[in-house]
């Protein structure tokens, strides 16, 4: 495996990424969402309400974990849906962030190559199918990973800014929120870009690989529901497993995708 041919392809998919509307345009809209919208909106919660029409400890009862019941049961009516929403019940929904920015930047790995007609000098480069592959999933990994930290630090900033008057300290990021961007981010990132690479090796346009890969959103709703319902508390351990598992997975898809991809395949569909 020669390391600097895979670098070079990546360095070249993601120049063109850089170049891309569609994506450029998917995040920035993402960012706003999720970075600063919903942690203005919740974080002015207790501004917006009465204070007769607060929360109650007791109202919220059912959507906090067993694991937080004495830590949430010390805040303030004003306190307690900022933490209970921002620290808890939003954590696995920012994993959409990495999710989607991969899948975006992974469908246009071959498919872009193909609809902008520089798929056949490409594929008779003298890079290895594996190295070809690799190239293309770091070009998507790196950027969806570093996108979805740049948003964390923002998020971070928001929700403690803007929430400081009610909070009076800075409180975020919780040790869960940490191992999610430090383990589970990365896991998640990589299970698009894989997934999303192999269809893309297989489809004619951008469209339909992005959305046949965009049905992985459904993997990242079962955990924002588990945790919602109570079924999973994603603690700093419990994040690390999944994360571990999400790795696990990943590294079978990769795996199948370098034995699977076969240039000359793709030369005759060109």
């Amino acid at each position: 495996m020669n390391r600097q041919i895979v670098r070079a392809l990546a360095e070249k998919d993601i120049a063109e990424v850089a170049q891309n509307r569609i994506a450029i345009s998917g995040a920035i809209i993402l960012s706003v969402i999720f970075a600063v919208v919903f942690p203005l909106l919740i974080t002015q919660i207790p501004v917006l309400l009465p204070e007769s029409d607060q929360p109650a400890f007791d109202d919220l009862q059912e959507l906090i974990p067993p694991q937080l019941i004495d830590e949430l049961a010390e805040l303030s009516p004003e306190q307690l849906p900022i933490v209970l929403i921002l620290g808890y019940l939003m954590a696995p929904l920012f994993l959409v962030l990495p999710l989607m920015l991969a899948c975006i930047i992974a469908a246009e790995a071959f498919v872009g190559e193909k609809e902008r007609k520089t798929l056949e000098a490409l594929l008779y480069t003298p890079a290895t199918d594996g190295e070809l592959f690799l190239g293309k999933v770091l070009a998507a990994l790196i950027p969806a990973i570093v996108y979805t930290w740049v948003n964390f630090l923002v998020f971070t900033l928001v929700t403690n800014l803007a929430g400081y008057p009610v909070m009076g300290r800075f409180w975020f990021p919780t040790p869960s929120w940490l191992a999610l961007m430090v383990v589970v981010v990365p896991a998640v990132a990589l299970l698009g870009v894989a997934v999303t690479v192999i269809i893309s090796t297989r489809v004619r346009t951008f469209m339909e690989a992005y959305q046949v890969s965009g049905a992985l959103v459904l993997v990242i709703l079962v955990l924002v529901v588990a945790q919602s319902v109570g079924l999973l508390f994603l603690s700093p351990l419990v994040a690390v497993l999944v994360g571990i598992a999400f790795f696990a997975l990943d590294a079978v898809l990769i795996m199948a995708g370098i034995r699977t991809f076969s240039r000359s395949e793709l030369i005759a569909r060109v």
